[in-house]
């Protein structure tokens, strides 16, 4: 459709002309602009039209822009991970690894992820004649994001198939999707996570673990499904992280099923099939088993509210729920319901590091990409020392949480020893802490990477900028984890046992490390002298995470990775990002990234 202005008086004899919008230059929005014509002597409207169509196409070349970064493996593209993979045991997977890493890397799978962003999950509360429909819809590039990680196995895989390695691959797997699209990637970890809390119960075991260990991804809300996705709803109005304070209760019907009134402040994924909610029994605070459809079809008494407006995780629906007397079953015994959920919190709080994790690969992957393609002064951003000094202190950060990440998955495995069952249990938290906080400085060096492109919503980046402070919050804000560091040290002496070993088998491979080790145990053994620990949780909590981010790097990364670690994080307050101690290799560094 043509537009048209009038040119202004400025010009002598000019008239209006109206430019159709297909003659804008290719591949560019039209502009439908308007210029003059001159029509005083030596000029004819026909030379003054080929003139002004000339001018048009011909205002510039788009130069030194970075290429879109798609049709990319991103498994082999991102070698901390490639070498995690492997260190922990698991390269047979591979072949599998690389196929899904160009799978999320295709312009195809990218464009579904910011469209799942861009086009908003919608709250129907009721249907026009007013019945309760309680339904959310999703844009179908959100189906066809999250139907993809399931097929991939990124939910249950190391259930279904169980063997040493199994959890390493599911790990990397659950990464590659994250980084390109995270908001699905809530309903996939919650469904990981349910498994073993549904497996303590026969009945319900027999009832849906066919289905949580399904492939198959269907969004409709029907009997008979083959496939079934699960959520977690725990906190409520009053209480937040203090679920002891819910006040949602539990009346008991008969044959272990109760009818549940109350709410949740936050119910994310509320189109799952099935929710694994805390409330109050008269034996106390307990577990429950909550479907979306009833034995008869019909649907339970959950009545969603309204959705969350989210700083990030834009694409993934977070509700405001009611219960109204909603049946559920009672999964383990009254009155433990913390007790036994314990293990989904633990294995979403390894999932959270896992998600943050991929936003930083997400983030200097596209910084590196950018600071390669892009010149300014007549050199490459990346061949610009205070360019390349930032883009190794970012891969830095990737390379260590990496490397204990798929460390950590490794000691989820079915063939774990009590001694990784105990390492894990402190680990995961200090962990979770340490990688989720670091999180959003990371995205926000990674965007200013991109300079003026790094703000605006064409690229990934401001996203990912919006997204990294969720994980921060999710499954235990700072510090609800670093008092549950401190709990695990205080209840489970065999956790911290667990942890010095694993941290200790490196013991003289660098001075630095020694020292920091020891500073780290004068810490531990300061709490019990201490009358306020609580007060130095999070500084326990950071030199445990620097501890056992060094020791595995020390144990697995190449030399210049190591060294680099330990230059740039034990020897001080740390800086911001790109600022480097001396020695440190930083080409070797960002030439990962």
């Amino acid at each position: 459709m043509a537009r048209r202005s009038r040119v202004g008086s400025s010009a002598r004899g000019a008239v209006s002309v109206v430019i159709p919008a297909r003659y804008g230059p290719a591949g560019a929005p039209a502009t439908g602009l308007t210029a003059p014509i001159r029509t005083g002597a030596g000029h004819c409207p026909g030379s003054g039209i080929r003139d002004l169509i000339r001018s048009i196409v011909s205002t510039h070349t788009v130069f030194n822009q970075a290429p879109p970064r798609v049709d990319i493996d991103e498994f082999g593209a991102n070698i901390a991970l490639v070498e995690a993979v492997r260190q922990q045991g698991a390269d047979g997977a591979s072949a599998a690894l690389h196929a899904t890493g160009r799978r999320v890397g295709s312009a195809a799978f990218q464009d579904d992820a910011a469209r799942a962003n861009r086009n908003e999950p919608v709250l129907h509360t009721h249907d026009r004649w007013g019945r309760r429909l309680d339904e959310v819809e999703y844009d179908p590039a959100y189906h066809r994001v999250i139907g993809a990680a399931v097929a991939d196995g990124a939910h249950t895989a190391a259930f279904a198939d169980p063997h040493p390695g199994a959890s390493v691959v599911r790990a990397a797997t659950f990464m590659l999707y994250a980084q390109v699209e995270p908001g699905h990637a809530c309903p996939v970890s919650m469904t990981h996570s349910a498994v073993p809390v549904v497996a303590q119960h026969p009945q319900l075991a027999q009832e849906w673990m066919p289905r949580l260990l399904s492939r198959t991804y269907d969004p409709a809300l029907r009997p008979g499904k083959p496939g079934a996705l699960f959520g977690m709803a725990m906190t409520e109005k009053q209480g937040g992280s203090d679920v002891r304070a819910n006040t949602t209760a539990a009346v008991p019907l008969g044959g272990g099923r109760y009818a549940l009134t109350g709410h949740k402040w936050f119910c994310s994924a509320p189109m799952s099939d099935a929710f694994l909610v805390l409330a109050r029994a008269p034996g106390g605070l307990s577990c429950f088993l909550m479907p979306r459809l009833l034995d008869d079809g019909s649907r339970n008494g959950l009545r969603f509210q309204r959705l969350k407006d989210k700083l990030g995780n834009r694409s993934n629906a977070s509700s405001e729920v009611e219960y109204e007397q909603a049946e559920a079953t009672l999964v383990g015994e009254e009155g433990r319901g913390v007790r036994t959920i314990i293990d989904m919190v633990t294995r979403t709080r390894l999932d959270s590091m896992l998600g943050s994790l991929a936003g930083m690969r997400q983030g200097v992957a596209e910084a590196a990409w950018h600071a390669r393609h892009r010149s300014a002064f007549g050199r490459t951003l990346i061949d610009q020392p205070a360019m390349t000094a930032v883009i190794a202190d970012l891969q830095l950060e990737v390379e260590a949480g990496t490397a204990v990440a798929l460390r950590l998955a490794r000691a989820y495995d079915v063939d774990a020893s009590a001694q990784d069952a105990a390492f894990r249990r402190l680990a995961t938290a200090v962990m979770k802490y340490w990688v989720c906080k670091r999180a959003p400085a990371h995205a926000a060096e990674a965007l200013e990477c991109l300079g003026g492109n790094g703000i605006t919503t064409d690229w990934p980046l401001e996203m990912r900028y919006r997204e990294q402070p969720v994980m921060a919050i999710w499954e235990g804000s700072g510090n609800v984890i670093a008092l549950d560091v401190l709990r695990a040290i205080a209840r489970e002496p065999e956790s911290l046992e667990a942890f010095d070993a694993e941290v200790s088998t490196v013991r003289g491979a660098d001075p630095r490390f020694d020292r920091h080790l020891q500073e780290t145990r004068a810490l531990v053994r300061g709490l019990a002298e201490d009358p306020a620990p609580e007060a130095s949780a999070r500084r326990l909590v950071e030199a445990l995470a620097l501890t056992l981010s060094a020791s595995q790097l020390l144990r697995t990364a190449p030399s210049e990775v190591a060294e680099g670690f330990i230059a740039a994080r034990l020897g001080g307050v740390p800086g911001l990002f790109g600022a480097l101690p001396p020695g440190v290799a930083v080409a070797a560094i960002a030439a990962r990234a």
